[in-house]
């Protein structure tokens, strides 16, 4: 890893802890539904809750990715320094690399109230090893929702920014059955469920921390949704930068 990447990384980190808004939301809201919505219906199924404590996990991975991102970086576009930042002869990636580190950074934090919660109040079971195995699909999960969170954050105002990824955050992981099995759910939302990102990326945390089958089905679209929301937003940094420095 670069001197460059870890020092973006290092300044963004700082800047996280500094304003720690961003991180205590992004833990706050999936240890709330863990305990509103995991803990009173399935702590006692080992199997349930173990599923259930990854879906919260996805949560707040979505959370800081898409919201979290999203936010941040209109936030730094509105900021003179970043405009000094672009006219640096280092390019574009070792901001982008050090903005996706701190994201992942937030993210893992972000799941340890939840962990805890599984921890205390459920019959949750998992290995050390699957753990971790759970975290690395986490992230690799996670990667269309911060390449979107990147879309919306050069094409948005700051103030867009936060309405936006928040209408599109609470339909996606209720179509991807994040906070209710999809056997209580309408028909169409199981019709549509499979093809939605977050199924995909949550079958890929079930499939490592239970060991049960993905979907082959929803990891393909979630593969569909990364390579489309990576074009996205290549496209919307090179409008960005055409109207800025243009």
């Amino acid at each position: 890893m670069s001197s460059l990447v870890l020092a973006h990384t290092r300044y963004q980190l700082l800047e996280q802890i500094r304003v720690p808004i961003g991180l205590i939301s992004s833990a706050f809201f999936p240890a709330a539904s863990m305990l509103a919505f995991v803990v009173p219906f399935a702590a006692d199924d080992p199997m349930a809750a173990t599923t259930a404590t990854g879906s919260m996990m996805m949560v707040g991975a979505m959370s800081a990715s898409l919201m979290g991102l999203s936010i941040s970086v209109a936030q730094d576009r509105e900021q003179p320094w970043n405009g000094y930042l672009r006219t640096l002869p280092a390019g574009p990636l070792p901001r982008f690399a050090g903005r996706i580190l701190t994201t992942m950074a937030v993210m893992l934090l972000a799941v340890i109230p939840v962990l805890v919660i599984a921890a205390l109040f459920t019959e949750a079971a998992i290995t050390v090893p699957r753990l971790l195995l759970g975290l690395a699909a986490l992230l690799a999960g996670s990667v269309p929702f911060m390449l979107l969170g990147l879309l919306l954050g050069f094409l948005l105002s700051s103030k867009a920014a936060i309405g936006v990824s928040q209408l599109l955050f609470f339909p996606v992981a209720i179509l991807g059955g994040l906070f209710l099995p999809l056997q209580v759910m309408p028909a169409f939302v199981q019709a549509v469920s499979p093809f939605v990102p977050s199924r995909g990326a949550v079958e890929l945390v079930w499939s490592a921390t239970t060991g049960a089958p993905a979907d082959l089905v929803s990891v393909l679209a979630l593969g569909g949704w990364t390579a489309v929301t990576a074009v996205g937003a290549a496209w919307a940094y090179r409008r960005d930068e055409g109207r800025r420095f243009s």
